[in-house]
């Protein structure tokens, strides 16, 4: 990152402290403290301790994520030879971030992320650390704006080469199945053959999860949605799913000494035809 960059992000993060609503608990932070971080506040962990009275599980889902991203992007990189990394909703910064991973693979890989979360914002200098013969990039951009997304990815990577996009855990803050298709959709259109789409959320498969979200979605924060597996394997239409398929986070590859149940969250890696 340039001196300008550093000078315009430490600015930012300034003012962004000054405005920030510790309030209301928000995902983001809320995972950071199931995931042991420091990056959150007593109204995440109020708010993350009342999630995990009612589903407990949430903390080994929140794990499992981390541990499906780490392995899919390890699989395009090494396996696939994919070197351009769209990470959409990137949360906060902890071990295992997607240009760490895909750098140690291969150190010229080129990562751009894109958040909306002032917090994210504040943090994005840890993700702006880069092998010198690759780049980072962080966007501040909405979800809900999938073509803002795609051309200012643009900007930082080349789309007449594969790019991985990657929607971890994010798609459930779109309550409308259409339009988190369609979100899905444009953010795919203008990359080319080749490419990937790296995609995880939870499901609507334990009482007890529901509960937890609708007690969750009460507090004032950003609704987040569970959906079936079916509609999950639905946004992968139109690519060539990798095998296992479309599977619970555990059961994608999973590492040989690595735990092997199943967590209720659906995972799949699907290649641009």
């Amino acid at each position: 990152m340039s001196g300008d960059e550093h000078e315009i992000l430490a600015a930012t993060e300034k003012d962004l402290m000054g405005d920030l609503d510790t309030t209301v608990p928000h995902s983001a932070r809320i995972w950071n403290y199931w995931l042991g971080g420091k990056d959150n506040f007593p109204v995440d962990q109020r708010a993350g301790d009342d999630y995990t009275a009612v589903y407990p599980a949430i903390v080994d889902l929140a794990r499992a994520s981390r541990a499906f991203l780490g392995r899919a992007v390890r699989h395009l990189a090494a396996e696939r030879g994919v070197r351009q990394f769209l990470d959409v909703g990137t949360g906060l910064p902890t071990e295992g971030n997607t240009h760490e991973i895909a750098q140690s693979v291969a150190p010229e890989s080129h990562i751009v992320y894109v958040d909306n979360d002032p917090l994210v914002l504040v943090h994005a200098r840890a993700l702006l650390t880069s092998r010198p013969e690759g780049a980072t990039h962080y966007i501040d951009a909405d979800l809900h704006s999938p073509k803002d997304i795609a051309d200012r990815a643009g900007e930082h990577l080349d789309f007449t080469r594969p790019v991985a996009l990657m929607l971890m855990g994010i798609l459930g803050h779109v309550a409308d199945d259409a339009e988190a298709r369609s979100i899905v959709a444009k953010l795919l259109e203008p990359l080319p053959s080749g490419s990937y789409l790296v995609l995880y959320d939870g499901t609507a498969t334990d009482q007890a999860f529901l509960e937890a979200q609708q007690g969750y979605d009460e507090t004032g924060a950003v609704p987040y949605r569970l959906r079936h597996p079916d509609q999950i394997r639905a946004f992968f239409d139109g690519l060539d799913v990798l095998e296992p398929g479309v599977v619970p986070l555990q059961r994608w590859r999973p590492d040989p000494s690595g735990e092997q149940g199943e967590v209720d969250a659906y995972c799949g890696v699907g290649r641009k035809p």
